[in-house]
């Protein structure tokens, strides 16, 4: 099965524009950025990343402030040059393009800010029109094609409103119409939820997500937030100290998370911790000669996602098992199910086994008395 995030591959050729969007890849090559301090020094925000999004595809890079992603994601578009390897998007190396070269490439790039970043004396209408006269499009033709935005956003009745007159989400809205102007075969989400309610929130997600699907644009986005990358990206990757950690298909990293970020954030989203009073004594080995419980966390996926493997576990082999702290989520219409629980630390083994035979995933997490 293949995936959109793989280790360096070679660039695919630029598909020739034919009037209908279609998503293009982005390749990240060997590609580290650093800058210059006041004091003379260099800091550096992004390191080694190597990641491909394949064409049509939807992925979030989450990441905690200062992780980087935000520097990832502007150097797709050129606001920042990459200092090492390249980044080439449908075929084109961002960072070695001149400033011809460039304007050509930011017409297939789309752009979703967080702050909306609208004009405030321009209507709703003007400020979609705003990159496709700096395009140098027909003016002729360019009501036409805004009032075919404004529609697929859902702001036709506000298309002659200004910017002070509409909701967070309605800007939001706006400046996704505008990131669609120039017909861009990627799109590129800068935190576009983070300034949104969470109900918001979720009708500007199902907005990107019937655009991903209508027009077939790659999508690119960055978050904060685990959630927003359960419920909207196929894949994801996930940035640490201006390195790719972790990354691969959103389901896989879900349920079998790898490194310590990672289930930082999935602890977050999906509020599986254990109890304070049982992670306050909870030891990395067991201790000899002591009557002590192993805990466990045990994922649900795929066709078990719904099965009550606890407790045919306690009818076929007699295990009692204590629940600790649990949760069901679903991620592109899959189920999966994280529990964690603690059992006789003798027995341990045995159930582990049991759960492992029937498809499930087990983490030894620490032993308490």
């Amino acid at each position: 099965m293949s995936t959109n995030i793989t280790p360096k591959r070679d660039a695919q050729t630029r598909p020739e524009r034919d009037g209908s969007p279609q998503g293009a890849s982005i390749v990240f090559e060997d590609v580290g950025k650093s800058f210059h301090t006041p004091a003379g020094g260099t800091v550096t925000a992004v390191e080694d990343v190597n990641l491909t999004v394949e064409p049509g595809a939807m992925t979030g890079v989450i990441g905690r402030s200062g992780a980087g992603k935000s520097t990832l994601l502007r150097m797709v578009n050129g606001l920042e040059r990459p200092t090492t390897g390249r980044i080439m998007v449908a075929g084109h190396d961002v960072g070695a393009a001149d400033a011809g070269a460039l304007r050509m490439i930011r017409r297939d790039v789309g752009m979703i800010f967080q702050h909306f970043n609208l004009l405030a004396s321009r209507t709703v209408a003007g400020n979609i029109a705003l990159p496709l006269e700096i395009a140098g499009e027909d003016r002729a033709k360019i009501p036409a094609r805004v009032a075919e935005l404004i529609e697929r956003v859902g702001l036709s009745a506000q298309a002659n409103r200004y910017p002070a007159e509409l909701s967070g989400g309605q800007k939001q809205r706006v400046g996704i119409a505008r990131a669609l102007a120039t017909s861009p075969k990627v799109l590129l989400s800068d935190e576009a939820t983070s300034a949104l309610d969470p109900e918001t929130t979720q009708t500007v997600l199902a907005l990107l997500r019937d655009i991903n699907r209508d027009l077939g644009l790659t999508v690119l986005l960055i978050t904060h937030e685990m959630a927003v990358v359960r419920d909207i990206a196929s894949h994801m990757a996930v940035i640490d100290g201006g390195r790719i950690v972790e990354a691969g298909p959103t389901y896989d990293v879900f349920t079998q998370p790898r490194h310590p970020t990672t289930r930082s954030f999935l602890s977050g989203v999906t509020g599986v911790t254990l109890p304070a009073f049982i992670a306050g004594r909870l030891r990395d080995t067991p201790t000899r000669g002591t009557k002590e419980e192993e805990v466990i966390r045990v994922t649900f996926a795929g066709t078990h996602a719904t099965d009550p493997m606890l407790a045919l576990l306690s009818r076929d082999l007699g295990i009692e098992v204590n629940i600790l702290a649990g949760a069901v989520e679903e991620i592109g219409a899959r189920p999966f199910g994280n529990l964690l629980v603690s059992l006789d630390a003798d027995r341990a083994q045995a159930a582990r086994e049991y759960l492992e035979r029937h498809g499930l995933l087990t983490e030894v997490l620490g032993y308490v008395s």
